[in-house]
């Protein structure tokens, strides 16, 4: 009989965390996550997203062996933005369809106790979480910044009669070599046009100075996006945390205006989906090794965040930054880019990259059911 129990001691959070290790053993398409940064969700100290998400983290059993696990959640702030009573579920993970309903189902019971009038997911803290459901390209290995999933999971959504809420779209560009001179004539005329100047760096120190500012540019660019709540000092420290010191500072852009404000930014992050397989989760000597060779010489690129300011969107600023990034893969001879997820309802980035030489290669899903 299957039991669907709270995560309550260490024990139990270390099985939440090495279960998806043991079902992806051997797949080559799974990149695990490194299991110091998956414990810090569980606590209020090192997670301050909890402060205003009501969470709950649980274990599926099967005569005591851990058979499936799954988060249930509501984001206050992001109910309060929308003005709706929607929960959320995430890291929802399955040995096989009869589990996975009871998981969800399970969480649908928690929802309608929390009063909540839907539920949706796969969903995180936050949209730098890895969100949505992995429905098409398993045949690719995944960013970092992306998921992965068993096939059979979209099955069980589709029984529970879950219903398509928005889709992410993925990408991999392949960029030429060298770039048109009227591309580069133009971006000049973009940059005079509004006084806008190019910041390139060298170390991650120089990075430092301009967080607080691109967590503002972030912000403003994203507002108007499913899923999103802005980052306050706590929510993004958080995150700088976790993903600072996996940065190349060559593949990072930030554009200022004449006020040494920012106004725009592009990270560029190398590829680590090796890396962080043959790492399995620890950072070992060997794992750390390969993680900085990956930094360091990268021969494949994640778009892991493009962002302008309202203002001056559709005025050619983002082609700026890609051009500037651009000039950097040229240097390193990286000839294949991936993006991160972009809303199929987001014609304008979506079009950006259909521009270069591309496939569309992944689809996600963000699932929504009524209660």
């Amino acid at each position: 009989m299957i039991q669907v129990l709270e995560v309550k001691t260490e024990k139990d959070i270390k099985e939440f965390i090495d279960f998806p290790f043991k079902i992806y053993k051997g797949d080559k398409n799974w990149v695990p996550p490194l299991k110091n940064d998956e414990k810090k969700m569980f606590s209020p100290h090192t997670n301050p997203e909890l402060e205003f998400c009501d969470t709950q983290f649980w274990l599926a059993k099967d005569n005591g062996k851990t058979v499936g696990r799954i988060i249930t959640m509501i984001n206050h702030k992001y109910n309060e933005k929308v003005n709706k009573a929607y929960a959320r579920f995430f890291k929802f993970e399955s040995i096989n369809v009869e589990v996975g309903e009871q998981l969800l189902l399970f969480a649908e019971n928690w929802a309608r106790e929390k009063r909540s009038t839907h539920i949706h997911g796969p969903l995180g803290f936050s949209n730098l979480d890895n969100q949505g459901l992995l429905i098409e390209g398993f045949e690719y290995l995944p960013s970092i910044a992306s998921t992965y999933n068993k096939v059979f999971y979209k099955d069980i959504f589709d029984k529970l009669e879950y219903q398509k809420e928005n889709d992410w779209i993925e990408f991999i560009l392949y960029p030429e070599d060298c770039i048109d001179e009227r591309i580069l004539k133009l971006n000049e005329t973009i940059k005079k046009r509004y006084n806008l100047i190019v910041n390139s760096f060298k170390k991650r120190k120089e990075l430092q100075p301009f967080i607080p500012q691109v967590l503002e540019v972030l912000n403003q660019a994203f507002a108007e996006l499913p899923y999103v709540i802005p980052f306050d000092e706590k929510t993004g420290s958080y995150y700088i945390e976790k993903y600072f010191s996996l940065l190349n500072p060559n593949l990072i852009k930030i554009i200022t205006n004449k006020d040494g404000e920012a106004v725009a930014f592009i990270v560029g992050l190398p590829s680590l989906s090796r890396a962080m397989q043959k790492a399995n989760g620890k950072l070992s000597p060997w794992g750390i090794y390969n993680i900085f060779r990956a930094i360091n010489h990268p021969k494949v690129v994640d778009l892991a965040l493009t962002a302008v300011l309202p203002q001056l969107q559709r005025q050619g600023v983002a082609a700026v930054l890609i051009t500037e990034l651009q000039k950097e893969l040229i240097r390193y001879g990286v000839k294949e880019v991936e993006t991160t997820g972009i809303f199929e309802t987001n014609t304008q980035a979506v079009q950006t990259w259909k521009n270069f030489k591309h496939i569309q290669h992944k689809r996600r899903r963000c699932y929504v059911k009524e209660l």
